[in-house]
């Protein structure tokens, strides 16, 4: 029983945390081809102030406000005169607009105070966009991102009650609600089995993660953070859908005295055996692993991956839960039909981070095989972040200039495009892709997955 005395009531959240800020008009970027938008005259910097006399707040609003089949849309053009637009449409039929922003009403950032904050360990002076802490539950429904649940107002819970906006990702820690307090250093930290139970309660859903600091959550409160919430995975529509146990991120950008240790070979085994044999409870249970390890775990003991089917529909892929394993099933999709020789000979690289170098060395070995095609493979460790085993997503542009100088990389060089900021050629340290290409002395070709890999390998250099 929760002591009634912190009883959770959405209607009490507290009012000042939320933002004062006004919904600006939502710019257009784009109008799809042979769209609705694009037929009735709408432009890339055009400006919607409201929709059936309404101002959408961010995209969930519009998309809401844009199942009417009669819409009377106010829009602001690029010259600053204000139109009325009045049409009609099918119930189903979108409008064919990309905005700039999802948001149009500004970001909700993170009141908390994590130790282990992975914006709180990056170095000062880089591009503002790196040191928005985001802990917005709209991101979350819309983009997958984690949020605590920790800034939410009154008015944002009964938002989330009336869109239905589900499933939310819930980054847990531990469900003590005192080891929560300390981890996020937020006393509205301690509500979450009572949030948890507003969820249920309304048949809304999350996701879940548990960043493992060792000496803080782990061991035992790990096993009361899994049980709490397995209690909540049960029935046909259960409020927590899946765990993702991640190992915590530590750079030596990081404050001083924060006590977090890091994760070594021992720790991490011991983690992955605890997992382990509650994935085996819980499977008899209710027919789910429901907990999942990151891949790190796996790397950093270097013990196997699991086998495809233990990941079940990859609930928390996009977490790092299976992405090596779902990479390298793609991959060998990708290359069941290898040819035995090129025609014309050809020598190109491709760079990961250090810690997927030797789960990725047989794909390498396979194109090696290749008569007349010269493939090699380079996992890098991070001396930007302090990392020796980095994950991919971290390598930052002068990571590749200290690691690939001097190395042999053929003709081009394949980069995985998680290195590079979404539709930008820049990476985390603000180094361009240009200013590496030109340090290398070598061509860069982004690549976007297994099937992109060997097609370039396989084509011929531009």
């Amino acid at each position: 029983m929760w002591n009634e005395s912190n009883h959770f009531d959405p209607l009490k959240s507290p009012d000042h945390l939320s933002q004062t800020n006004q919904p600006q008009p939502a710019l257009i970027a784009s109008v799809e081809n042979g769209s609705i938008a694009e037929e009735l005259g709408f432009q890339a910097g055009d400006k919607i102030l409201s929709i059936n006399g309404q101002r959408p707040r961010d995209l969930i609003d519009y998309r809401y406000l844009i199942v009417d089949e009669e819409l009377e849309i106010e829009i602001v053009d690029s010259y600053g005169e204000t139109h009325r637009v009045v049409f009609e449409k099918e119930i189903d039929d979108g409008l064919g607009i990309v905005f700039s922003e999802a948001l149009f009403d500004g970001l909700k950032q993170c009141n908390n105070k994590c130790p282990f904050c992975f914006i709180d360990q990056q170095p000062p002076g880089k591009r503002k966009t790196l040191y928005l802490k985001d802990d917005d539950y709209r991101l979350s429904f819309l983009y997958g991102s984690y949020l605590t649940l920790t800034n939410l107002t009154s008015v944002d819970w009964q938002r989330i009650e009336a869109q239905r906006l589900s499933p939310l990702y819930v980054s847990v820690h531990a469900t003590n609600p005192f080891v929560r307090e300390k981890l996020l250093k937020n006393s509205r930290a301690r509500m979450l089995l009572e949030q948890l139970q507003w969820f249920a309660s309304r048949n809304l859903q999350i996701h879940a993660q548990v960043v493992i600091c060792p000496g803080l959550n782990d061991g035992n409160i790990l096993q009361e953070t899994l049980l709490d919430l397995a209690v909540f995975g049960k029935g046909e529509t259960p409020a927590v859908l899946s765990v993702a146990v991640v190992p915590v991120g530590l750079t030596r950008f990081r404050p001083r005295g924060d006590e977090l240790i890091p994760i070594d070979e021992i720790s991490a085994s011991r983690v992955i055996g605890q997992v382990e044999r509650m994935q085996y409870k819980f499977l008899a249970d209710f027919g789910s692993r429901f907990a999942w390890l990151a891949d790190e775990w796996y790397l950093i003991a270097g013990k196997k991956l699991p086998l495809r089917s233990s990941y079940e529909d990859f609930p928390q892929q996009e977490n790092g839960v299976g992405t090596i394993r779902s990479f390298l099933e793609q991959m060998n999709k990708a290359t069941e039909n290898l040819p035995e020789n090129l025609s014309k000979s050809k020598a190109c690289s491709w760079v990961v981070g250090k810690i997927v170098e030797n789960a990725l060395k047989p794909i390498a070995a396979r194109f090696n095989a290749i008569d007349g095609l010269s493939f090699k493979f380079y996992g890098l460790p991070s001396k930007y972040w302090g990392q020796d085993q980095v994950v991919t997503g971290l390598l930052t542009g002068q990571d590749l200039i200290d690691g690939l100088k001097n190395l042999d990389l053929g003709n081009e060089l394949l980069l995985p495009s998680v290195t590079l900021r979404k539709d930008e050629n820049v990476f985390l340290d603000d180094v361009t892709l240009d200013q590496v290409s030109q340090e290398l002395g070598i061509s860069i070709r982004v690549v976007h997955g297994a099937a992109d890999i060997v097609d370039l390998v396989l084509g011929e250099s531009e």
